[in-house]
């Protein structure tokens, strides 16, 4: 358990709070660049400020202060223009540094010297982000899934109504899965009665996650170079069905989740970001590569979409797993009180991730770098599971298929998308044609084989 005022120091983030000012040396994901498709000009609250996302005519994003300086006009409504945003009542213009450059109606055109409240923002992979610490901002890091080629994406957008945190310490419990996913998952679906019709196949993902529960003989977690890894070990002579170790999904620190390698036909990072002290806003950004030999599908840009979280009745959705998640998070309040926990061996890989945060936090305030932090330049690509993948990018990836444990993740076109948020994304068409050119591959190298040899 941590004191009140421990928790306090990691689930704060507004300005000048412990976490809050950790959170503003990173370049943090806002929003997808689509969204500034239906309405160039947004209001996004981030770190428990209120700022107005927009792309100015030149095709340049900009991010200032929700309110002009003359009458306080919130700037969602306002204009784009070649140089930046106008208010829509008197016109007044806001560079992308929040400097007011005109004042069309006003005689004295002598510059204002207050400013609006002003952020750099930068484009990559689809997503928009913010610098909101201290110049000069380091570079952008090109964490592996964004950059990834011959691929099809899209990115799922939620607000969750609690505190970052509760989310982001999901990852850090690999043994969540059997109940969440597997038990709780199956007693839903039996409730609604779907549960014959979903769970028919073998593969279902139900089957492959209540087998998790089985055998443990231990949770444990090491420390990455980006962030940690952690998963359990299984014995046979616990119950498994071998003795192994199955690696649950990578942590980036502060707030990236990745689930599947790059290269992978579908791999994602879960991106928890701070909007204020009780509510995060959860992106799902989603990649599904298509291995050699085989074309992804062209997309003109990243589209994104909301994953519904309740019926036309209002009732919770909780049939794919990202709901399952999210309703756990929610059910432990606003900011859960971490003083009155009662934390078990499936908590280990929790504890470290706390401490970790704590380590970064008090770095920060005694003036130095944080982790993932990368200078002026950023690599090409940065594996975040710290090993490049060979499991589907190698020239043989038909032959190798087999390591990729959920297997049912390559089998969106006959259904399996039904478990994930990824079916009410615009791009799930896409995805099954995809994963159905990846199994006319594999069933082609197959035949060719015995007359290669």
């Amino acid at each position: 358990m941590l004191t009140q005022q421990a928790n306090e120091r990691l689930t704060r983030v507004g300005p000048g709070t412990p976490c809050g000012e950790l959170m503003r040396r990173y370049w943090i994901p806002i929003a997808p660049a689509s969204q500034l498709l239906d309405n160039p000009v947004r209001p996004v609250r981030i770190l428990g400020e209120d700022l107005v996302l927009y792309r100015d005519k030149s095709g340049a994003p900009g991010l200032i202060g929700n309110r002009c300086l003359h009458r306080l006009v919130d700037m969602q409504f306002g204009i784009p223009d070649e140089k930046g945003l106008r208010c829509p009542y008197h016109g007044w213009l806001y560079a992308r540094d929040g400097r007011c450059i005109d004042r069309p109606l006003e005689s004295n055109k002598t510059e204002l010297k207050q400013r609006l409240k002003s952020y750099l923002v930068q484009e990559l992979g689809g997503l928009v982000f913010a610098w909101m610490g201290p110049l000069p901002a380091p570079a952008l890091p090109r964490w592996d899934l964004l950059v990834w080629p011959n691929a099809v994406k899209q990115i799922g957008v939620n607000v969750i109504d609690c505190n970052w945190l509760q989310c982001q310490e999901n990852t850090g419990d690999p043994a969540h899965s059997v109940y969440a996913h597997g038990h709780y998952f199956e007693y839903m679906l039996e409730r609604e009665g779907k549960l014959e019709a979903r769970v028919a196949s073998g593969d279902h993902t139900i089957h492959t996650r209540k087998k998790w529960g089985v055998g443990i003989e231990e949770i444990y977690v090491a420390p990455t170079q980006y962030g940690f890894e952690k998963g359990i070990r299984y014995a046979k002579a616990l119950g498994a069905e071998k003795d192994e170790t199955h690696r649950h999904s990578t942590v980036m620190f502060p707030f990236y989740t990745q689930t599947g390698k790059a290269g992978s036909p579908r791999s994602e990072f879960q991106i928890r970001v701070p909007i204020d002290d009780t509510h995060t806003l959860h992106i799902c950004y989603q990649v599904y590569a298509a291995p050699p030999g085989v074309t992804a599908p062209p997309q003109d840009c990243v589209p994104w979409y909301e994953p519904p979280t309740h019926d036309e009745a209002g009732r919770p959705i909780l049939d794919y797993v990202l709901a399952q998640d999210a309703i756990m998070w929610v059910a432990q309040g606003d900011i859960v009180d971490r003083s009155q926990e009662i934390l078990g061996r499936t908590d280990i890989p929790i504890v470290f991730q706390r401490r970790q945060l704590e380590e970064q936090i008090k770095l920060v305030e005694t003036g130095r770098a944080p982790m993932n932090t990368f200078g002026e330049t950023s690599p090409d690509i940065i594996y975040g599971s710290c090993e490049e993948p060979t499991d589907w990018t190698a020239p043989d990836w038909h032959q190798r298929h087999h390591v990729f444990s959920q297997a049912y993740r390559k089998m969106y076109h006959k259904g399996f998308a039904l478990d994930d948020s990824d079916r009410y994304g615009p791009a799930i068409e896409l995805v099954k044609q995809l994963h159905r050119a990846i199994e006319e591959a594999e069933i082609a190298a197959r035949q060719s084989a015995p007359a290669a040899q």
